[in-house]
């Protein structure tokens, strides 16, 4: 399985029929590039957030007195 994951392939590990990781190539390096399929795919996903809450989470997990 790990030379089918070298060679491009992805798999999904299931437990009981329920997905529960994915086995992938890692990537490599940090890309800069974004294609454009890739962005529609993240605008498409619609994920709102509000920066007041975003906010109050981080200061109530991140100890102030540092």
């Amino acid at each position: 399985m790990i030379d089918a994951v070298q060679a491009g392939e992805t798999f999904i590990v299931t437990r009981n029929g329920e997905p529960v990781a994915e086995l992938r190539p890692a990537r490599t390096g940090r890309s800069t590039f974004v294609s454009r399929e890739e962005l529609a795919t993240l605008a498409a996903a619609g994920v709102r957030i509000d920066r007041h809450q975003f906010r109050a989470d981080l200061d109530q997990q991140i100890d102030q007195g540092l």
